[in-house]
């Protein structure tokens, strides 16, 4: 189990459940949560909730975020804008922990109509626990190549 964190998470309308099981385990899991909506039944724009997600971690509110639609897509390309934000798109455990290992993500999206919450959770876990591989060395090539993202 990875140490408590900060977390935001935000969906669009089609991934509100996912949204509502993954708020929940996380919260199990002893993880602060800021739940950035929407509520069930509103339809909504991605963009707009991936925006407000970038935000909040860029600004440090929340350490990690997740980012959630219906496939997934569109939420991580409206997250990459902010040039503070590495949203990585996955859908199974392994790219998850690449993701942070070799790219220091720091938003993790999935798209509710791919994956099943029982993947989503060993994907976040996956994502939670495992740590950069340049995290105690500037001069990583892991760290170089994420500077050059920046």
């Amino acid at each position: 189990m990875s140490p408590a964190m900060r977390i935001a998470i935000a969906s669009d309308h089609a991934a509100t459940d996912l949204k509502a099981e993954l708020r929940d385990w996380l919260i199990e899991q002893g993880h602060e949560v800021a739940d950035l909506g929407p509520a069930p039944g509103e339809s909504v724009d991605y963009p707009d909730y991936g925006r407000k997600l970038a935000e909040v971690v860029a600004e440090g509110t929340a350490e990690r975020g997740v980012a959630l639609c219906g496939s997934g897509i569109g939420i991580s390309i409206a997250c990459n804008r902010n040039p503070a934000i590495r949203c990585a798109l996955v859908s199974e455990p392994l790219s998850a922990a690449l993701s942070r290992e070799h790219n220091n993500a720091n938003v993790i999206a999935m798209g509710a109509r791919l994956t099943g919450g029982e993947m989503a959770k060993a994907c976040l876990a996956a994502f939670l626990e495992t740590e950069f591989a340049g995290a105690n060395d500037p001069n990583s090539r892991h760290q170089r190549r994420v500077d050059k993202l920046s």
